[in-house]
């Protein structure tokens, strides 16, 4: 539906801002989380190469939400340095009128040789993935792919090259929690932003329950205790994290509580799947198909309306609903390593 200035919104009245793409569902990763190697093993079947967007059908695709309101695009995956010439794609999508900012979610494994060519591509900002300091803690979380050092490499370089830098931290109980005020400790120093992440149910296989999850009260308590907070206000509308800034300094933290104080009433996030595929919550079971009729002939505006018919018609809260109705955590949702964060 559109609201009386013209302007696309949900059927909750949600503005569309933010538009996340997947490039690739691959990963050099098998976080515990997200992509767990027993699953996401040897024999488990990728999408193949003809099946994921092109850069030109992504540009396209981009010109038509900006056209409906997007203003910010994040580029994901999967780990989306693996897709070849990703520069390039940045470039491009930066052109794009109407967008203003363009940012990478990655796991910072590879990023050290491309900050510099990414940055110069057009990308404004970085968040990195980063679970724990403890060497021993992270490549356990990692599936044995990485260790800290090569990450922090790529937080440098990223920083270096004039990047804007936050690093992400999951944080499960009884696996990583005792990192918490080491991390916190650590990126202060640095001056990164670090955001805490609740750990939340996304995908289906990465064995969630509620009471792994360490609450962002719990967070902010620890911190406080040794290292004194007080509330930031939001720098816009959907804003998705809790921020917080050590007293007495500029420096922040953010807190994403998806579980336990969820923020879908101003969600403003359209998720964009490798293969063409569109969804309206980071929780849904399924999405409506744009690559077909994109490589079908469709033109600019029956593609704009099937996007617009998607937009007005979403009713998604999940996060909101979880805890009230059991059985939504056991539906079956879509992996989060083919849509991304």
């Amino acid at each position: 539906m559109a609201d009386s200035n013209g302007e696309l919104r949900d059927a909750l009245g949600r503005p569309l801002r933010d538009l996340r793409i997947s490039v690739t569902d691959r990963c050099n990763f098998r976080c515990r989380y997200c992509m767990p190697a027993e699953v996401f093993g040897p024999e488990y079947a990728f999408l193949p190469r003809q099946e994921l967007l092109t850069f030109e059908e992504i540009t396209r695709l981009v010109k038509l939400f900006a056209a409906e309101g997007v203003k910010k695009v994040r580029i994901t995956g999967g780990e989306p340095l693996l897709r070849k010439d990703l520069p390039r794609l940045v470039q491009m999508v930066k052109g794009v009128s109407g967008i203003q900012d363009v940012a990478l979610t990655t796991n910072a494994s590879l990023l050290a040789g491309m900050a510099r060519s990414l940055r110069e591509a057009g990308l404004d900002r970085v968040n990195i993935s980063l679970d724990a300091l403890d060497d021993e803690i992270f490549t356990r979380m990692n599936g044995g792919f990485s260790d800290v050092r090569r990450v922090l490499k790529g937080i440098d370089a990223a920083a270096k090259a004039g990047l804007s830098v936050k690093v992400n931290m999951v944080v499960q109980k009884g696996v990583n929690d005792g990192e918490i005020l080491p991390m916190a400790r650590y990126f202060r120093r640095e001056g990164h932003i670090l955001r805490f992440i609740e750990f939340m149910d996304v995908g289906n296989s990465n064995g969630w329950d509620l009471s792994q999850v360490v609450s962002k009260g719990e967070i902010l308590r620890r911190i406080d205790e040794e290292m004194p907070l007080e509330p930031v206000e939001p720098g816009y509308y959907g804003e998705v994290a809790n921020r917080y800034r050590y007293r007495g300094s500029d420096r922040e933290i953010g807190v994403i509580a998806s579980v336990t104080d969820a923020f879908c009433s101003t969600c403003t996030r359209a998720r964009l799947s490798a293969d063409g595929r569109l969804y309206t919550c980071l929780f849904a079971s399924e999405g409506q198909d744009l690559r077909e009729p994109l490589r079908d002939g469709t033109d600019d505006q029956g593609l704009r309306d099937r996007i617009r018919s998607v937009w007005g018609s979403r009713r998604d809260r999940y996060s909101e609903e979880r805890l009230s109705a059991t059985s939504l955590s056991r539906r079956k949702k879509v992996e989060m390593s083919f849509i991304g964060g």
